[in-house]
């Protein structure tokens, strides 16, 4: 099954998901988790690490000023989507 990725397919910088009200934020969550999980099903990988961060990740760029902001990442090898 292929999930439409509405609010995904709109976010083309940080300042787009800024935009968002809580309540698309977490429609978003819900969307890049569908993301992540079909595009594993595919290739193979770290799903929990993935899954993981997705309201992390969502937060740091709500809060900050990415990419002013600069936000580093050590997962290097986990990351497949």
């Amino acid at each position: 099954m292929t999930a439409t990725f509405s609010l995904l397919n709109r976010i083309a910088s940080p300042e787009d998901l800024r935009a968002l009200d809580r309540a698309h934020l977490r429609q978003l969550a819900v969307e890049l988790r569908e993301f992540i999980l079909q595009s594993v099903s595919r290739t193979g990988g770290h799903l929990s690490s993935n899954l993981g961060t997705v309201e992390l990740t969502i937060a740091l760029h709500a809060v900050f000023n990415t990419p002013h902001d600069r936000l580093v990442w050590d997962v290097g090898h986990q990351t497949y989507a």
